[in-house]
């Protein structure tokens, strides 16, 4: 769809994006390089002093916000929206109650129980907070319980919300103005785990299941935010009548597939950070750990549905040869492959009509994220073969003494990454470990769903080809890499 963004919109510059010169425009996820003709140039002109006017500036906002450019910020809208929130649960009072009370009563509510053994209870909760309840007969899953209540949903507006979650206040009032961009299907908060005082909540604090980081953007396949979760979600119900509700036959996952089938549609989906809702994560290491054996297991069925997008790992080659040679620990070829990085990174940056100053920079990012992405895959889905490395490795004891450093850090990298970045209130040993569990409970579910669907999709890493555009030639993790199920 070529709609332009809607008259009235103003556009926020992402933090990341870089403007070269008068005409070209760097930035966005993957990363690109948009050039402007001079048409294009009055545009930006335009999109910079104030809100969209023009048809040019209309075509230009929605270029820019389609490829992570810019960010849409919607005009304050004139009348209140119409939205009903839909809540599944089964069995968990405590959890309905406290997630009602946060709502305050704002907008109708759907209680939808999905065979509860306590029912009168639930009965009980939801109508002290004025919601309706929807009962069904026996127990089929969040995502039949969420169609449940949808199909007693008449507003424009539908607000999926977990019974574990905590609203804050107007989180609906704030998301709900990006419905007025017509080709905007769905949009999400960021959902944060409330504070805990067990070594797993803590862990959960900055690692959760459902949490899609502080970068706002468009979500789609193959970028930074490559879904988000229905534990918090506003979704116009015309589109879901379109293409489809939630599958059923996904226990976990289900959200994945409906953001990726909205995307397919040619329709748009928003995350926004700045808003925030709060959800309870597991307590108890076993119980995390096998919530996200759960959650690799719908890894398989998702690449039947979405073969394309779902590698868990996309890779310059000359950036994968590189962090290879220097697992072997052989000083020569890891120079020779680094020199080829190099050389393909100058080539993109002169492609793209970038100086060739930024060859360095830009090829040290690349490899930083090949070397996150592949230590996280490794991790994951070959986790004995690291091992070996680690505990043997090749050759002399100098050549295994190198090897053994580099094994160790593709090992550490991604969870000390994690550690600096947000500093846990947890000792960096606890975190690390717990990490290191986390990535390879969520490999097992991969394997075994692997195993039963007779697939090996999601275990199959791409190396990219040499791009014509700068950006696509650095490591991605795996779009996969923590999906998640309902709750």
């Amino acid at each position: 769809m070529n709609t332009g963004l809607p008259q009235g919109f103003h556009l926020a510059i992402d933090a990341g994006t870089v403007q070269v010169d008068t005409d070209t425009l760097r930035g966005g996820s993957p990363m690109k390089v948009l050039r402007l003709s001079p048409r294009g140039c009055n545009a930006w002109a335009e999109l910079c002093d104030g809100p969209v006017r023009s048809a040019a500036g209309a075509a230009l906002a929605r270029r820019l916000t389609d490829v992570g450019l810019a960010h849409p910020r919607p005009p304050v809208p004139d009348t209140a929206y119409s939205v009903t929130v839909v809540i599944p649960v089964k069995d968990r009072a405590v959890m309905l109650r406290q997630c009602l009370v946060s709502l305050g009563g704002a907008y109708p509510t759907v209680v939808v129980d999905d065979g509860s053994l306590d029912r009168n209870t639930l009965a009980d909760i939801a109508g002290t907070h004025s919601a309706t309840v929807v009962r069904r007969s026996r127990s089929g899953g969040p995502a039949a319980a969420r169609n449940t209540g949808l199909d007693s949903v008449r507003t424009d507006l539908v607000a999926f919300l977990d019974s574990g979650c905590i609203a804050t206040a107007g989180w609906i009032e704030k998301l709900a103005p990006h419905f007025a961009d017509p080709l905007v299907a769905a949009v999400a908060p960021r959902v944060l785990t409330l504070d805990s005082t067990t070594s797993a909540g803590r862990y959960g604090e900055v690692a959760g299941s459902l949490d899609m980081g502080a970068a706002e953007g468009r979500v789609l396949p193959g970028t930074r935010i490559s879904y988000v979760p229905s534990a918090a979600l506003i979704v116009r119900r015309d589109a879901l009548c379109d293409i489809g509700v939630f599958d059923e036959r996904l226990r976990f996952g289900e959200d994945v597939d409906l953001i990726w089938r909205l995307h397919e549609a040619g329709l748009r989906i928003r995350y926004e950070p700045a808003v925030q809702v709060h959800h309870r994560e597991p307590q108890h290491w076993p119980e995390l750990l096998a919530r996200r054996f759960h959650y690799g297991t719908s890894a398989a069925p998702l690449a039947q549905r979405h073969p394309h997008a779902m590698a868990p790992l996309v890779a310059h080659p000359w950036h994968t040869a590189t962090v290879l040679a220097a697992l072997t620990g052989r000083p020569a070829p890891t120079a020779v492959a680094f020199g080829l990085s190099l050389w393909a990174t100058r080539i993109a940056l002169h492609r793209a009509g970038l100086p060739a100053t930024d060859t360095l920079a830009t090829t040290r990012t690349g490899l930083q994220q090949t070397w996150l992405g592949l230590g996280r895959f490794m991790i994951q889905f070959t986790g004995p073969g690291l091992a070996a490395l680690l505990l043997r490795g090749p050759g002399r004891p100098a050549q295994r003494g190198l090897s053994r450093a580099a094994v160790t850090s593709l090992l550490l990298g991604t969870p000390l990454t994690m550690y600096f970045q947000h500093r846990p209130r947890l000792d960096p040993i606890r975190f690390i470990l717990g990490q290191l569990a986390d990535h390879a409970a969520y490999g097992a579910g991969v394997w075994a769903g692997c195993l039963r669907y007779r697939t090996t999709v999601p275990i199959r890493p791409i190396l990219a080809r040499p791009p014509r555009r700068i950006g696509a030639a650095t490591a991605q993790s795996a779009a996969h890499s923590t999906m998640k199920g309902s709750k």
